[in-house]
């Protein structure tokens, strides 16, 4: 990765951490990223695999994720056994916001918008450069 790279990420951080949304842990927006951009279903113990943690470590994420609204955990309705953790609308919401700092970044848009907020962005945190 080159320096480039790796200033564009820490300007995207920087916005991010400014936006005021919550601050999420790089295991939590990992769990979400890959809720979100993987097809389904996903399990605890699938997401758990692929991420190379434990089950309780995935729980606590998602109590967390949950708690915020941007996951959900659904019974399968053909084996109640089953439980599938899902998107939400808020979520979505959020990602959307975090790939905008993402384009911010990259030259394509030129403010930061707030993460998470259909509504009009609000005033950039900071001047993109």
């Amino acid at each position: 990765m080159s320096d480039v790279s790796l200033a564009g990420w820490m300007r995207t951080l920087i916005g991010y951490v400014r936006s005021g949304s919550p601050d999420l842990t790089n295991r939590q927006m990992a769990l979400l990223m890959l809720v979100y951009l993987t097809p389904g279903p996903h399990t605890v113990r699938g997401l758990a695999k692929i991420l190379g943690v434990s089950k309780p470590v995935v729980t606590r994420a998602l109590n967390t994720l949950g708690g915020l609204g941007y996951l959900r955990r659904e019974r399968d309705q053909d084996d109640r056994r089953n439980v599938f953790v899902v998107r939400t609308n808020d979520g979505t919401d959020f990602l959307e916001g975090f790939k905008r700092f993402l384009r911010a970044d990259d030259g394509s848009n030129g403010s930061r918008p707030a993460i998470g907020q259909r509504a009009e962005p609000r005033e950039p945190a900071f001047a993109h450069r």
